[in-house]
């Protein structure tokens, strides 16, 4: 296939998605002068990404399977547009061949690698072959195309339990299980293959041997149609829960310089076996010690911006300039580590409830003035409806600074400095975790959350954000922003004594006065407390 027909100049491009990761394209794309084109479900009518492109073509009802997820109306809608391009976003479509080949085959730029590399990285048993081959570290493991129940037991009992059964197709942690003994193991393959058949309509399994107080290493690379490839350091994102990310920050504080180069040459040697074009992420499991190749993502991913805030590369326009044809405009030498950067991921959903997804319109959006290394990415806004639809991230708050330890204390800042309210958000959740004394110390592991949830939900962070927000209030009373009284709390309550907050009165009961904070209750997002002698600013 001639290159100039996959890769050139184009004018207008079509954002395949939604939510956070279409403004974030959207705002790039702009400032490169280009016209932008949004998609959206019914449900999605009035969204973020729909009010900030320059066109905005409808694809079906609510459901991503008739609107976000299907193909067919995607091509349409850029044919209507006069799309030129497409870029997938992550999620949706994003890492799908065949949609990839779709956009070729309409004559439109997909913003991202080959179809024929999608389906080669894109299968976790067939990626590890081609790994094998080149080289790249692998965990001991079983990834053949015998499924049958004898030959997976069998490969279990070789590898040695513990092991991990997971889905040769998809990510996101679906379709995996870890095994502790051969009494287990067939119960995890048949609920783990119908997970992975529901997911990704793939139910082939792969069998690795798990790894003890694993982390979660993956190197962000980039490869252009000349054939450079760069690698842009590496992130850890060890802090999961259920196998999805939660806190990812850049560069790793668990490798040395050392381990950063060899980790970072094997991600390179992995793209290069398929002569990668586009942003990808080769995913690693480390021991502490050694690195073992996991997977690839022939995509964009959520946590792109810490590796954004350490490099001082814009990663969506070096997409966009590889899709336009270009060389890379950097070296590998020439590519610096500037700082530390650590990001968290805003959810709609309950921490005390177990995480349920929170869905409603947002009656109020406040967040802090992107300055000072804090960043702010997202998706919604003051009144947009959080739909029960589709994933429940709302933004991404990302901090840098010249140290962890400075940056963790910026990014819980931003955190507190956050005001939503009219859904239930998984803030307070963020702050008690990034503060927590063993993630201070790095003294983590891929189970750290499970095993210390009880423990995060009691901390001195989490309650303080539920029984007493006084610190967010002070914040936002010295910004002046949003306060439309001030009260000095004289005694009583679970504010120290004499400190100014912003409040509304509601009503006055038996010599009390009954307060609606601004500094909401972090649990249900609303408080009603009621304070002894209290008198007006």
């Amino acid at each position: 296939m001639d290159r100039s027909k996959q890769y050139r100049r184009f004018r207008t491009l079509l954002i395949a998605n939604r939510g956070e990761i279409a403004c974030r394209v959207i705002r790039t794309a702009n400032a490169m002068g280009l016209r932008t084109v949004a998609v959206y479900s019914e449900a999605d009518r009035d969204a973020m990404h729909v009010a900030m492109a320059d066109e905005a073509v409808l694809l079906g009802p609510a459901r991503a399977r008739d609107s976000y997820l299907n193909i067919e109306r995607v091509i349409e809608a850029a044919a209507k547009s006069g799309a030129e391009a497409v870029h997938p976003g992550y999620g949706f479509l994003s890492e799908s061949a065949e949609f990839a080949q779709a956009c070729l085959d309409a004559g439109l730029v997909f913003v991202g690698p080959t179809a024929s590399m999608i389906r080669v990285m894109g299968s976790k048993s067939g990626s590890k072959v081609l790994m094998e081959e080149a080289g790249v570290p692998l965990v001991p493991g079983y990834h053949g195309e015998a499924q049958d129940e004898v030959t997976l037991a069998k490969a279990a009992d070789q590898i040695g339990f513990p092991v991990l059964v997971k889905a040769s197709a998809g990510g996101g942690g679906r379709g995996m299980r870890i095994v502790r003994s051969a009494g287990e193991l067939a119960a995890a393959i048949v609920s783990a293959k119908r997970e992975a058949k529901a997911a990704f309509g793939d139910d082939r399994m792969l069998i690795e041997k798990f790894v003890d107080n694993p982390r979660h290493i993956e190197v962000q690379i980039v490869g252009d149609s000349h054939g450079n490839l760069l690698s842009l350091f590496e992130r850890e994102c060890t802090l999961q829960r259920r196998h999805q990310k939660v806190i990812e920050e850049a560069p790793s504080p668990t490798l040395n310089a050392t381990q950063r180069e060899a980790v970072c040459a094997a991600a390179r040697k992995a793209a290069a076996s398929v002569d990668y074009v586009g942003a990808g992420t080769i995913e690693f499991v480390s021991d502490g010690k050694d690195v073992f190749f996991i997977e690839m993502n022939t995509r964009l991913q959520v946590e792109h911006p810490v590796t954004e805030l350490i490099t001082g590369i814009d990663l969506v326009e070096w997409q966009l300039r590889v899709a336009f044809g270009e060389k890379l405009p950097l070296g590998q030498d020439e590519i610096k580590l500037n700082g530390h950067a650590i990001e968290a991921r805003v959810y709609a959903e309950n921490p005390h409830k177990n995480f349920m997804p929170s869905a409603g319109r947002i009656k109020t959006w406040r967040t802090p003035e992107a300055a000072d290394g804090l960043r702010i990415d997202a998706g919604y806004r003051s009144g947009d409806a959080v739909s029960p639809h589709y994933d429940a991230m709302l933004a991404k708050v990302i901090a840098w600074a010249p140290t962890r330890d400075e940056a963790i204390d910026r990014l819980n800042r931003g955190l507190e400095e956050t005001d939503v309210r009219g859904i239930v958000t998984n803030i307070p959740f963020l702050s008690a975790l990034v503060t927590h004394p063993q993630v201070r110390a790095n003294a983590i592991d891929t189970g750290f959350i499970e095993r210390e949830l009880k423990s995060i939900g009691r901390s001195r962070a989490l309650r303080s954000r539920r029984r007493n927000p006084w610190r967010r209030a002070e914040s936002r009373a010295r910004g002046g922003a949003f306060a439309v009284a001030h009260v000095r709390l004289d005694a009583g309550g679970p504010a120290a004594a004499g400190v100014y907050v912003p409040a509304r009165a509601r009503g006055r009961a038996g010599g009390h006065v009954e307060l609606w904070q601004w500094a909401v209750d972090a649990l249900d997002r609303r408080a009603r407390i009621r304070f002894r002698d209290v008198s007006g600013q």
